[in-house]
This record gives C-alpha cells, sequence and structure tokens, in this order.
C-alpha cells in the first residue's frame, strides 16, 4: 500500500506554531506506514525565519526539497506558504542522499554519493526524485547524465531550484532542515511503487515562421544555425540588435526536434534562450544537439493554462491515482502573470480531482521522462515545461 498527503503553514514566524500545524494536519490527513519520505517546497523566507530547518528537523521522516516562487496544494496556492508532499507505504521504501557539490562537475558528486546511500542495494530503484542546484553554468542535461550513469533504466523526476529574485541568488535546495547553495539531494523509491509520468510544453501549432537546422554546437551552446552564426541567423530574422535578443524575444521558448539522438523518441524538448557569447554563439537553458531542427513558438498566456488543464486531465482519467507531485518552469508563471501571479496554480488546483492528494510549484527547469519504451525511460531536461509524478 502506498498514500501520499500534503500539508503546509502559513506561520512564517513561530517555527513551533508552523509545526504545530503541520502535525495536526498529518494527524487529519493520513496515518503513517513503515517507509516514509517528503518533498518540501517553501520561499526562501521559511529559510530566514528558522521555521523552514525547525519543521524539517522535528518530523519523523527525511525531507528534500527546493525553494520556489509559489507553490500549490489541495485546499491552498500562494507565495509566502511551505508546502509538504509526503509519500508514505508499507511495501514501498526511500533511500535519501545528497550529490555535495556540483558546481565543478556533476559526475563524480553523484556517483559517490549513490554508492554511499545505495551501493550495497542489489537492485535498480524505480524512481529517482532529483532536485538540482540552480548553478547558472551547469546546463540542466549534466543532471540527468550524471544519474544515467549509476542508475540507467531508472526515471528521474525533479526539479532545479528557483524563487522570486530578480537574479535567482536566493535558490536553495534543502535537506532535513539544512539549505545549500551548490549540493543536490535527492530520493531512491524502491519496492512496490509505480511512477507515471505527464509532460506538457507549449501548443506545438502555435509556431512562427521560422523552422531551421542546428549546424554546429556543442551541449548547450550553438554555434552555427543553417550555417550562419547565431548571432547574425537572430538578427537577420529580426530577434537579436546590439549584442542582445530583443527585450520582447527574452522570453520566446524554443521547440527542439533532436532527430538524430540515439535514444530520439520523435517528441520535441523546449528550451529557453540563456545569452550570447562575445563570438556570437547562443548559449541555451539545456542541451541543444547539433543536426536537431529548431522551431520558435508564439503562445498567449491562455496557452500555458490550456496545456496545464489538459495533462491534468489526463491524470484524473489514471486509476489508481494516489497523489501527484507536479513542477512548472518559472517561465510559465513569467508568461501569465497577466492573468494573476497565481493562474497556473490556480488552473491546475481547479482542474484536478479533489481527492487526489497533490503539491506543485515552480521550478527553474525540469527532469522527466519524454517516453517510457518497455522498462526504459527516455530521460530528459526541460524548460518551460509542466511535468506531473503520478503514485
Amino acid at each position: 500500500m502506498l498514500k501520499c498527503t500534503s500539508v503546509y503553514t502559513y506561520e512564517i514566524d513561530d517555527p513551533e506554531a508552523a509545526l504545530k500545524e503541520i502535525n495536526k494536519q498529518l494527524e487529519e490527513g493520513t496515518t503513517l506506514l513503515e517507509h516514509t519520505v517528503g518533498i518540501v517546497m517553501c520561499h526562501s523566507e521559511f529559510i530566514r525565519s528558522g521555521v523552514m530547518g525547525f519543521v524539517c528537523k522535528s518530523l519523523p521522516f527525511n525531507l528534500v526539497g527546493i525553494t520556489t516562487s509559489a507553490q500549490a496544494v489541495n485546499n491552498e496556492a500562494s507565495e509566502l506558504i511551505l508546502t509538504i508532499f509526503i509519500i508514505t507505504s508499507d511495501d514501498a521504501w526511500f533511500v535519501t542522499g545528497m550529490a555535495e557539490n556540483v558546481a565543478d562537475g556533476v559526475d563524480a558528486p553523484v556517483r559517490d554519493a549513490f554508492a554511499a546511500v545505495a551501493g550495497k542495494i542489489h537492485e535498480a530503484p524505480k524512481l529517482a526524485i532529483v532536485f538540482p542546484p540552480f548553478v547558472s553554468d551547469n546546463a540542466g542535461d549534466a543532471y540527468i547524465d550524471a544519474f544515467r550513469q549509476v542508475i540507467p533504466e531508472t526515471p528521474i523526476y525533479g526539479a532545479i531550484a528557483s524563487d522570486d529574485s530578480i537574479n535567482y541568488e536566493e535558490c536553495r535546495t534543502l535537506y532535513n532542515g539544512e539549505c545549500f547553495d551548490v549540493a543536490m539531494p535527492f530520493v531512491l523509491c524502491y519496492g512496490n511503487i509505480v511512477p507515471r509520468f505527464f509532460l506538457g510544453s507549449l501548443p506545438e501549432d502555435r509556431v512562427m515562421p521560422y523552422k531551421s537546422e542546428i549546424t554546429k554546437s556543442c551541449g548547450p551552446t550553438v554555434h552555427e544555425i543553417n550555417n550562419v552564426n547565431a548571432y547574425e541567423y537572430f538578427e537577420g530574422i529580426g530577434f537579436a540588435s546590439g549584442g542582445a535578443f530583443i527585450e520582447r524575444y527574452t522570453f520566446v521558448p524554443f521547440a527542439i526536434n533532436q532527430k538524430k539522438r540515439d535514444d530520439y523518441d520523435g517528441i520535441p524538448i523546449v528550451r529557453g534562450f540563456g545569452f550570447f557569447t562575445e563570438g556570437g554563439s547562443a548559449v541555451f537553458r539545456g542541451h541543444v544537439d547539433e543536426g536537431s531542427t529548431i522551431t520558435i513558438l508564439k503562445c498567449e498566456p491562455s496557452d500555458v493554462l490550456s496545456v496545464t488543464r489538459q495533462k491534468i486531465e489526463q491524470v484524473n482519467e489514471l486509476k489508481g491515482v494516489n497523489g501527484a507531485l507536479l513542477f512548472s518552469c518559472t517561465g510559465r508563471r513569467l508568461m501569465t502573470l497577466d492573468l494573476g501571479s497565481l493562474a497556473e496554480l490556480e488552473a491546475a488546483r481547479g482542474a484536478l480531482n479533489p481527492g487526489t492528494p497533490f503539491m506543485m510549484g515552480y521550478a527553474g527547469g525540469e527532469l522527466c521522462p519524454s517516453s517510457i519504451r518497455g522498462s526504459v525511460p527516455t530521460n530528459r531536461f526541460h524548460n518551460y515545461s509542466l511535468v506531473i509524478l503520478v503514485l
């Protein structure tokens, strides 16, 4: 048996009052079974006030998570809130760990952390829930690639830390009441647990009349598009000027069809633009493979909410749903601000089956399989996307 529940507190000044509120909701919402883990998200103010640390250290199970700009659970949606999604089971079990420093390379810290907590477990986890820090020099694909080396056939799901500051300087990862700048906590799930995934980005039919080929790239850095310097290409179509993107195109999403990948599954990924180098190369928020085609998407705020509702309706149609954990790109939040700072959270909360425990927050990048073929997941890093884990 596996059960989920979500709890929350708005109490930002009194740690003991916050814990009392959380415990009351726990007592009313579920009975903890033999094995339990918690996913925690909060605004950075809860770290400064000491509430996050006190609550997480006082609860009788391990907690991993991130800071975020806004969150929702079944009954609430807000910015200044702390939420916890609890997974408890008799026949599934959970191992938590943390890669200590992924700012100077990801592979070795992940390999060492995995060996420390799961090296003697003679089976692969059924699911890995991963919370990378916001490190501007790391493309999100690095986290996928690092875990793929130690658990090649395990679905990888998670979110990069985010916040509501101008330069994301308050992003933190969270592990058992402590916060970290460059460490990556994670949960490995074993036993009788069957994760299901949904991925929604933006409507693929809302495209601008530009479809081109990446003719030279390395990782997230695109040097040439259609055999033209990347900056010159974007300047030529009116998107860039003076060495940067024109302001109204700053948050334009790009659909990337990585058709030359060995594990290509036919599903495009969405990338956000980062910056231009001095030489005119374009650096994106994730890898853009050479030989991929690139399409520029043009979407209205209502399109974001429409995709969110569509994906949640798919969740509602499933049988045996114990709970759902959702992460949406902070770029989607920025795209819908004219509809309200909580527009997507409220849309999700209103669309989801009222009996489904859930938690949703915003991410600086999303990790989720785009498909699972047989038993092998096609793990991907995403931008401008909504990713849903159903348990």
